[in-house]
Order: structure tokens, then sequence, then C-alpha cells
């Protein structure tokens, strides 16, 4: 049973972006300081890539765990919703398969990819050098 009204749930879900996100906004900021310039939400390319580096044919998507149903079995954030799951599972499941075919669609056009989801932002040191060794 949902704890909020439907204008409430409206309310609230209208304030959920696709882009500018916290954790794109910390991706990005870091990049940026390791001197790497890049492009925002390529449109012409599978799946909207968050970063893009053109010369390098390298694309980084920041995903959020609840969104894009992160795999891994300890990430807290990557919880099934207590109400209406007839409508979540095959919405979020949708989501999983639109990433992978995006993603095979890039790998298809010669394009790297590197996902960075959101619990992975916590951890500054190891996303550093996640993103460092990517972008070599």
């Amino acid at each position: 049973m949902d704890t909020l009204t439907a204008e409430q749930r409206s309310e609230r879900m209208s304030r959920v972006r696709g882009r500018d996100t916290k954790p794109e906004l910390l991706v990005r900021r870091m990049i940026h300081g390791l001197g790497y310039r890049f492009r925002l939400h390529r449109r012409d390319l599978p799946g909207t890539p968050d970063l893009v580096f053109p010369s390098r044919r390298k694309v980084i998507f920041v995903h959020g765990c609840f969104w894009h149903r992160h795999p891994d079995p300890g990430c807290p954030l990557a919880r099934l919703p207590k109400s209406k799951l007839d409508f979540w599972l095959p919405k979020l499941e949708t989501n999983r398969k639109r990433d992978e075919t995006n993603l095979a669609r890039l790998a298809d056009l010669g394009w790297e990819t590197l996902v960075i989801w959101e619990c992975q932002t916590r951890e500054r040191g190891l996303l550093e050098a996640k993103i460092r060794e990517f972008l070599q």
C-alpha cells in the first residue's frame, strides 16, 4: 500500500531527473578536474551517453542503482519498491534491457563504454582510479 496520495506521489516522481543528477555532476567535476574534456548527452549516440569523449571514442554512463537495476546484490540502492510491483517490475526490467541494447549498439559502432553506478560514487579514490584506467 502506498503511503502517499496520488498527488503527493506525482509531485515526488516529477522531481526525478534524467540528467544533471548529483552522481552525474560529481563524476563530471571529477573528470574535469583530472584534465579531461568531454561532451554531454549526445543524442545521436544510442542511449544518449552522459559523457562523451569523441576523440577517444569512449562514453560514460552514470546510472542510478534503482532505475537501472544495479546487478550487485550488495547494493542497498537497487531495492525494489514494496508496493505496485506489477507496475515496477516490468518498468525496471525494460530499463535494464534497454541499457543492454544501447551498450551493444555502441560497441557495434566502435565505442568503448563505462557504466558508473550511483553507489560507486561514494568511494572517490576507487572511482577516480577506474576513470583514469578507462580514459587512458
